[in-house]
């Protein structure tokens, strides 16, 4: 009975439970029912028909029925009742005192009438409550913190840290970062109000608080740790990873909410010190990636580099867990970064390429399965504008963050080399960049065939893979016309490393062949430098030097032909001594081995490009540094405006004042003097400095020269500094007096004067 009784109680809840044995004289149905159904439909009605007279009792306030139902239960089910008295005497132990509302009260949660009111600061300092604490509206005592606090924590840190003191220290900075947001101090028992104190604080912490983790889980300093040992193989780690866990938790927040450089390349120190403990902490660890990847990519210069730091060092202790998806933000964060390029955010962009590589060469898999993903995007890029041939297409490939992809994958295959890995990776990556280059060939893109040769050039010189980069280059020589005179004047240089398109009236400028010049010097130059101890060098340059040949013989502006000459006596003065060293071997074209052992020794004891290669990379250095950082050669120079019309005034009023004295003979001066000025343009024509001549006639420049301007022709202007003493004098009002006197020395001096003018 026993048994059936408790299996009944099994399915019953608890208001049931305590009215099954309650018998308002109900029997039991008959049926076709189990005895189980049965025995739950018996205690149901038992239920029922007990309910109606505790809602008398509670309608009357009377609780004596409920003790007589109690009391018949002995005599009508002994089994039952003797179960409550084994389990619960409370039930049976009824008192008849309790009324029916306290029963409702203990069964049901009622509202107070009135609400009480908290007590005020003031209360609670009359009521003789100490100063530094109050208690808040939950009952939660709030300590005000102080200096004294912050030097007793502090000398307790240095000396043995226990687990209280660090509670302690670790709830005063969680609410003391809690203000940096506007927030409360919430349920933490301390109060950081003063500036001055959240200072100490916070310094404090950054100082003292490595050193006090280490102490308080009895670890070593990393510096003198054999291995990296994680805080969490300590056996104190379990007590204290709670405050931990607060602690680093708040130190992120406290990174995310400043903005001083200083204050962020301090705590960001710190994080690197406590970046064993983050990684115990997979939580705190992605909140603190996050806050790094922001610091590496939009930070100060300091604060970069401690962030790559601290990101880098997370990889190398879990690579298996964070490499992969650090990888693919830091790359994501640098695609968003190179979408403008300047003079002042290259730095920038240059850093985050290094960084990035080296943060590709932890770990070669994960690199090859990146680069794979990404060079693919690219050349589906470059496909898509192959095949449209439109607008969009073009621009989805022209952009500073396609080149700078480029340029990076470059770099990470260049530094990664020899990778048998990423050795498949080269060929496609070398297609796309020529692919590039052929996209759209003319002149306006050519600040970006450019960027693009440079980058083929650093894939080939570090892979030792040859790449036909030179054709790109002399192509050049043959498109443009350089002894077109320019259409206009510049003022300052073109700077070719921030731009990859040039405007029409880009083209027109003398700037802009000057520049394309220098550039083409620079990166034709470069890429020999990579060639110069080759065997093969001589055949590699002879179509180059053949192109250099054939410009020098057409091009007649000196300031262009200087440098080219320039190139092509390296060029062939490196030619020679290869050719010279080629004919003493004693090995044929077939022993690669011997091949590459001459080659290593004519690279040991250098070549005449090699050493000519690195004194001009020294001067060529501090000009880029000058162009990175704004200060343009001709920046700082005010050029001033020619009016021809204040010079044609000054004339008339010459012939005004002397009309009598040329009255007879001006037609005749007149047309001598322009058959003067056509005969000088004939004699001239052909000559160096044409560009000069056309701009002086134009009006758009009378005085480059002299006002700091870049001449088109240096070896006349040192003809020119010699002669200086026989040059003509310049029309005056004394020569004009003495021309009318008959003076043929000065008629003489006025014909070549009227020539110059």
């Amino acid at each position: 009975m026993a048994g059936k009784q408790k299996r009944k109680l099994e399915d019953l809840s608890v208001d049931e439970f305590l009215l099954s044995g309650f018998d308002s004289g109900g029997e039991e149905e008959s049926g076709d029912e189990t005895p189980k159904q049965n025995g739950l439909k018996k205690n149901k009605k038992k239920a029922e028909t007990s309910a109606s007279p505790i809602k008398q009792d509670n309608k009357t306030g009377k609780a004596s029925q409920h003790k007589d139902q109690l009391s018949r239960l002995q005599s009508k089910d002994p089994e039952f009742f003797k179960f409550l008295q084994d389990n619960d005497q409370t039930l049976l132990n009824f008192d008849d005192t309790d009324s029916s509302e306290d029963e409702d009260e203990t069964k049901y949660h009622r509202l107070p009438s009135q609400l009480e009111e908290a007590a005020s600061d003031e209360e609670d300092d009359a009521a003789g409550g100490k100063d530094s604490s109050k208690k808040s509206k939950k009952g939660v005592e709030t300590i005000k913190v102080t200096d004294k606090m912050i030097q007793e924590w502090k000398a307790a840190m240095k000396q043995e840290p226990t687990a209280r003191v660090f509670r302690e220290v670790t709830q005063a900075f969680k609410a003391a970062v809690a203000t940096t947001k506007g927030e409360g101090a919430g349920q933490c028992r301390f109060k950081v109000a003063d500036s001055s104190v959240f200072n100490a604080l916070v310094l404090f912490c950054i100082r003292d608080m490595y050193g006090a983790m280490q102490k308080m889980l009895s670890l070593k300093p990393e510096k003198q740790a054999k291995k990296n040992v994680l805080p969490s193989s300590s056996p104190k780690w379990q007590k204290n990873q709670i405050d931990i866990k607060m602690y680093l938790g708040g130190l992120v927040q406290l990174l995310s909410c400043l903005t001083e450089s200083t204050v962020i390349s301090a705590v960001l120190r710190h994080a690197n010190q406590l970046v064993p403990y983050y990684l115990c902490l997979p939580k705190q660890c992605r909140h603190l990636v996050k806050q790094l990847m922001k610091q590496w990519s939009t930070g100060e210069e300091t604060s970069r580099v401690l962030a790559f730091l601290a990101l880098n060092k997370i990889c190398r202790h879990k690579q298996d867990l964070y490499l992969t998806p650090i990888l693919k933000q830091m790359y994501m964060s640098y695609v968003q970064n190179c979408k403008f390029t300047s003079p002042n955010a290259l730095p920038m962009i240059n850093f985050m390429q290094r960084t990035l590589t080296e943060m590709y060469s932890l770990d070669s898999q994960a690199t090859y399965q990146h680069a794979f993903i990404y060079i693919r995007q690219l050349a589906i890029h470059l496909r898509n504008a192959m095949a449209m041939k439109k607008k969009e297409t073009y621009q989805s490939v022209y952009n500073w963050q396609y080149i700078h992809c480029l340029y990076l994958w470059c770099r990470v295959l260049s530094t990664l080399f020899p990778s048998e890995v990423l050795q498949p990776l080269i060929y496609p990556l070398c297609q796309i960049i020529i692919g590039t280059i052929k996209l759209v060939p003319t002149s306006r893109y050519y600040p970006l065939r450019l960027h693009c040769c440079r980058a083929l050039i650093l894939l080939s010189s570090s892979t030792n893979t040859f790449v036909p980069i030179l054709p790109f280059l002399l192509e050049i020589f043959q498109q443009v016309d350089f002894n077109k005179k320019p259409g206009r004047m510049s003022k300052k240089p073109i700077n070719f490393a921030v731009i990859l398109k040039l405007g029409k009236v880009n083209l027109m400028e003398k700037a802009y062949r000057e520049g394309l010049v220098d550039q083409l010097y620079d990166i034709t130059l470069e890429y020999f430098h990579t060639q110069a101890s080759t065997i093969g060098f001589p055949e590699l340059a002879l179509p180059t030097i053949i192109q250099l040949k054939a410009f020098l013989k057409e091009c007649k502006v000196a300031n262009y032909c200087k440098p080219v000459r320039q190139l092509l006596e390296k060029v062939q003065e490196n030619s020679s001594h290869i050719t010279g060293r080629r004919q003493k071997a004693a090995f044929g074209v077939a022993d690669a081995a011997a091949v590459a052992a001459w080659e290593k020794q004519i690279h040991t004891e250098g070549t005449p490009l090699s050493k000519y290669y690195v004194q001009w990379r020294k001067l060529r250095e501090k000009e880029i540094q000058l162009e990175i950082s704004g200060k343009d050669r001709m920046e700082d120079l005010d050029l001033p405006e020619i009016k021809r019309r204040k010079i044609q005034e000054k004339k008339a009023e010459d012939k005004k004042e002397f009309k009598d004295l040329f009255e007879s003979d001006e037609d005749d001066s007149e047309e001598e003097g322009a058959g003067l000025k056509m005969k000088g343009k004939k004699h001239r024509h052909g000559s160096d400095d044409e560009e000069d001549d056309d701009d002086d006639l134009s009006g758009i420049s009378d005085n480059d020269d002299a006002e700091g301007g870049a001449s088109d022709n240096d070896e006349e202007e040192e003809e020119g500094d010699e002669k200086a003493s026989e040059a003509p004098q310049a029309l005056t009002t004394s020569a004009l007096i003495k021309l009318a006197e008959g003076d043929e020395d000065v008629v003489e001096d006025l014909q070549l004067s009227d020539e110059d003018d």
